[in-house]
């Protein structure tokens, strides 16, 4: 793909509480899938997509480097990942989407879209490592529907500084190199916490691209045009539950609460052959 803008747990519970919680936190060592001295905890959950079908969804702590990572692979064979790294404020989304052949695509294409991270978004790294599953076949629904959130993506991130950004970039991105986009208030924040300028590189002008149509609408495959991809995080735990005991004083960590959120990530591309999903009206 050219580059953007260039050329070339608790004491026991109640039983009926029990029922409610899907997860539990734990107060000692984290159950973990594979996990070593050191590695990420990974919590694997079966989850219901927004459209109703089930997918197995990866969850991973790292309490080291106070980052939490999602995967999940849709039924169309993309696969997204979001990464928050909290040392750095940042959220990393990525999407690997399988070409259609067909149409003259590529085997696949690779998007990340970079925006900063509000700490009280997802649970802390610390927590996610604690969890563990109750009953692992059972499929997991969303108990919050978040909001839409609309973004118009108006700057590149450059790959070979990203590091700069967050230590996460480069692994999460590399098959997007080209194809790594965020927000001018974004970077407003970033350069006020000292982030390097190095790291941005400017796309055309705002005012350029509004007058740009939707690429859905534009008919040549070489025009340049604004694209828009819609992703999903289907399951994710958004925050802690607390529970009151009259045995303790003060409300204790008992679980997690669970939320589902859709992004729309709109930004420009130097041809529409670059967004031959944005097809339907």
């Amino acid at each position: 793909m050219p580059a953007p803008g260039r050329r070339d747990v608790p004491t026991k519970l109640p039983a009926q509480l029990l029922l409610l919680l899907p997860l539990l936190l734990l107060l000692g060592s984290p159950r973990c899938v594979g996990a070593g001295v050191g590695a990420p905890a990974e919590l694997r959950v079966r989850v219901r997509l927004p459209d109703g079908q089930v997918t197995e969804e990866s969850l991973q702590a790292d309490s080291d480097a106070d980052s939490i990572s999602l995967e999940l692979r849709k039924p169309d064979g993309t696969l997204v990942s979001f990464t928050a790294d909290f040392k750095k404020d940042v959220k990393i989304f990525r999407a690997l989407i399988l070409g259609e052949l067909e149409k003259g695509q590529s085997q696949f294409q690779a998007l990340c879209f970079v925006t900063r991270l509000h700490h009280n978004e997802i649970i802390p790294s610390e927590a996610m490592a604690k969890l563990r599953q109750k009953n692992p076949r059972a499929v997991r629904q969303a108990e919050e529907m978040r909001g839409l959130e609309q973004l118009h993506m108006d700057i590149a991130v450059n790959f070979s500084q990203g590091g700069l950004l967050s230590p996460h970039l480069h692994n999460v991105c590399a098959e997007a190199a080209d194809a790594i986009y965020t927000r001018q208030e974004d970077v407003r924040f970033w350069l006020e916490q000292g982030v390097d300028s190095s790291v941005f590189e400017a796309l055309p002008k705002a005012s350029e691209q509004m007058e740009l149509p939707r690429c859905r609408l534009v008919g040549d495959r070489g025009k340049p045009c604004t694209c828009r991809y819609g992703l999903s995080l289907a399951w994710y735990p958004c925050m802690l539950k607390y529970c009151h005991s009259r045995e303790r004083p003060t409300p204790y960590k008992c679980g997690i609460r669970s939320c589902q959120k859709n992004y729309n990530f709109d930004f420009y591309v130097p041809q529409r052959q670059l967004c031959l999903w944005d097809e339907d009206p």
